[in-house]
């Protein structure tokens, strides 16, 4: 396969990008210009780590528990199956370590949706017994915008599984992918920026 199989399912981070209501937004400024006399070009950025494709640290929902420098990298790079929401419970009873959900409530087209569907703790637990290691989404959470419990996120982590939010799947078909999703090297975070990639997995395996 050449580069031009590979697919960017990232969300860009740039000004506007919808942030959750009430976090930090993207904003950046230019500290340098050419065209103001200095010798380069030199920009500064602020933002939520939430903002755009990310994947969520377990010290997101837990005091002490691992921050953004543990995530393992080879949870984000694998084998991976892109599915419908609504087709998830119809997937193989197969081995499945990554797993990425297409709700149609992507911030992908600019603006934050009012509300996605989310799995069930059942749901979930029925994967991890499957061999999940890394739950997707492109919604902005794995949970519902309205959970203050964050039922899913709780059930991945503490069976040392992981998340990725944010994603854009709109042109995306299901079936079967390589992904490269490897986080930022950021330290003591609770998430880190993830630019998530995907080409299609010829072997076909999940």
């Amino acid at each position: 396969m050449t580069t031009h199989d590979w697919r960017d399912i990232s969300i860009a981070l740039r000004t506007g990008a919808p942030e959750w209501p009430g976090d930090t937004p993207y904003s950046c400024h230019w500290t340098q210009q050419v065209g103001r006399g200095d010798t380069v070009n030199l920009s500064a950025v602020a933002t939520s780590p939430h903002v755009g494709t990310h994947a969520d640290a377990p010290l997101h929902v837990h005091d002490g528990w691992p921050a953004s420098d543990s995530l393992p990298l080879d949870v984000f790079a694998g084998p991976a199956t892109v599915c419908s929401f609504d087709r998830v419970d119809a997937l193989p009873h197969a081995r499945i370590e990554r797993l990425l959900l297409r709700t149609g409530s992507t911030t992908a087209a600019g603006t934050f949706p009012a509300e996605w569907p989310a799995l069930s703790v059942r749901q979930v637990e029925s994967l991890l017994e499957r061999g999940l290691r890394l739950l997707g989404v492109d919604a902005p959470s794995v949970d519902t915008r309205h959970s203050t419990t964050l039922p899913v996120h709780h059930a991945l982590f503490a069976a040392g599984a992981y998340n990725l939010e944010n994603l854009d799947l709109r042109d995306v078909p299901d079936g079967s992918y390589e992904l490269i999703a490897l986080p930022l090297r950021i330290e003591g975070l609770d998430a880190a920026p993830v630019r998530a990639i995907l080409r299609p997995n010829a072997s076909g395996s999940r």
